[in-house]
């Protein structure tokens, strides 16, 4: 049994499918607000959380009973997390309140991995290059972890489907038995209507570098996957000017976050990533003697 739950529904205008106005589509929350949080604003993940929690209660937790162990899992991700991996914490939190209050076993969380990492800006393509680029992919989890258990696959936006195939399938080929809901907090519901609006989504808020400075300057900044990207495949010199203004300690986070994905390995954020390596390298670490 497979199920899909969306909080927020996109629709474009009555005859406007084709329009490319997306300021005059109906999103049902804030494209300012979404763009922050697609960039690392773990406040608005918090609220992004919730708000699914709440409404997968109210529309099918609440209407029928629960026997089986809940698992949840976070879009997939190699090592530096996506954005919909803040926004999950958040559901999980508000989740597991309702199920205590029922005196029902709390969530379990496990995690898809992949094992294919790309510089392409997956918001900029259309419906069969998102497949092309994805297809090349592929994505694993813990069979036996999720015997006997309802699954509940959490995802910010669904724009084409390119995502949820590759989930689906990976469940077909695992032969997994688990009931399985694909939740997202937005999806595009007009068919009609070209992917860019996801673009226009992400980039509400971020248009440059420098739009980042109050997210990472924030106490509630996570970086993730989109953020880090967009910093190494930037122009050379606004990264300079920009990594130039950031504390040692972010200067340290992002390079071995981006080591942990792998982006040392390519060619397109290189120049870059070496510019942070020589910064990083020139940070006085106090010295501490044995006594």
């Amino acid at each position: 049994m497979t199920l899909t739950f969306s909080l927020h529904k996109i629709t474009s205008p009555p005859g406007q499918e084709g329009s490319a106005d997306y300021s005059r589509f109906h999103f049902g929350f804030s494209p300012q607000e979404y763009s922050r949080f697609k960039f690392g604003d773990g406040a608005v993940a918090k609220t992004y959380g919730r708000e699914l929690a709440e409404g997968f209660i109210v529309s099918h937790l609440s209407k029928q009973p629960i026997s089986r162990q809940l698992v949840v899992v976070s879009s997939p991700y190699s090592f530096i997390p996506t954005a919909t991996f803040a926004m999950k914490d958040h559901f999980v939190f508000r989740l597991n309140r309702w199920l205590a209050d029922q005196g029902l076993p709390v969530v379990q969380e496990t995690k898809v991995h992949r094992t294919v990492t790309y510089k392409e800006d997956y918001g900029e393509l259309n419906a069969a290059q998102r497949i092309q680029l994805i297809g090349a992919d592929s994505f694993h989890i813990d069979r036996s972890f999720l015997e006997g258990k309802t699954v509940l696959f959490l995802d910010d936006i669904r724009i084409t489907g390119g995502h949820e195939r590759m989930i689906l399938k990976m469940v077909e080929e695992y032969n997994l038995q688990s009931p399985v809901y694909l939740l997202y907090f937005a999806e595009l519901v007009s068919p009609e209507v070209h992917p860019s609006i996801e673009n226009y989504l992400n980039y509400h808020a971020v248009k440059s570098i420098f739009d980042l400075k109050p997210l990472i300057g924030s106490p509630h900044f996570l970086l993730n996957t989109r953020a880090t990207k967009f910093m190494l495949h930037y122009d050379a010199d606004a990264f300079r000017i920009f990594i130039d203004n950031q504390t040692p300690a972010f200067l340290e986070y992002l390079y071995d976050m981006a080591l942990g994905n792998g982006y040392h390995t390519i060619e397109a954020y290189q120049r870059n990533l070496d510019y942070l390596k020589a910064r990083v390298n020139t940070i006085q670490r106090p010295s501490h003697k044995l006594m």
